[in-house]
């Protein structure tokens, strides 16, 4: 398997881009991180290493990281784009509480199949998807 840095570089070779010094941290920060960043907090820690990298060089390179589908914009409801590092990770889905914004990460063979068959019945050939489970989390609901 490549790795994601390998990836990229082809990806951009392939739009006639260059894998620039720039490019590099943003992808490197992004693919170091547990949670999920919005563009503004991914350029607040870029900014932390190389202070010449602007915002729009974080809004393109995010935009041909998710075009080589080496990350995955997420939408966790809020009107803020959070992004993750879905290049060889397991697909997952999400439970979002919709007071405090806490974010689990879920994976369950039972509904992955189901959502197949469902595919399936319909004649449809799955390619990707996404699943966001919107609710009220346990600290919430005891406040």
């Amino acid at each position: 398997m490549k790795t994601p840095q390998e990836v990229f570089s082809e990806y951009l070779g392939h739009k006639n881009l260059k894998m620039t010094p720039q490019r590099r941290i943003i992808l490197n920060t992004l693919l170091k991180q547990k949670d999920h960043l919005s563009s503004e907090e991914l350029y607040a820690r870029v900014k932390k290493r190389d202070h010449s990298i602007g915002q729009a060089t974080v809004y393109r390179t995010l935009k041909l990281l998710t075009d080589s589908g080496l990350i995955e914009p997420l939408d966790f409801a809020d009107g803020v784009t959070r992004y993750e590092a879905s290049y060889g990770k397991n697909h997952h889905d999400h439970l979002i509480c919709e007071q405090c914004g806490k974010n689990i990460e879920i994976l369950d063979e039972t509904i992955e199949r189901r959502q197949e068959e469902l595919a399936k019945k319909h004649n449809f050939t799955l390619r990707r998807h996404k699943m966001y489970l919107y609710g009220i989390c346990k600290d919430c609901r005891n406040k």
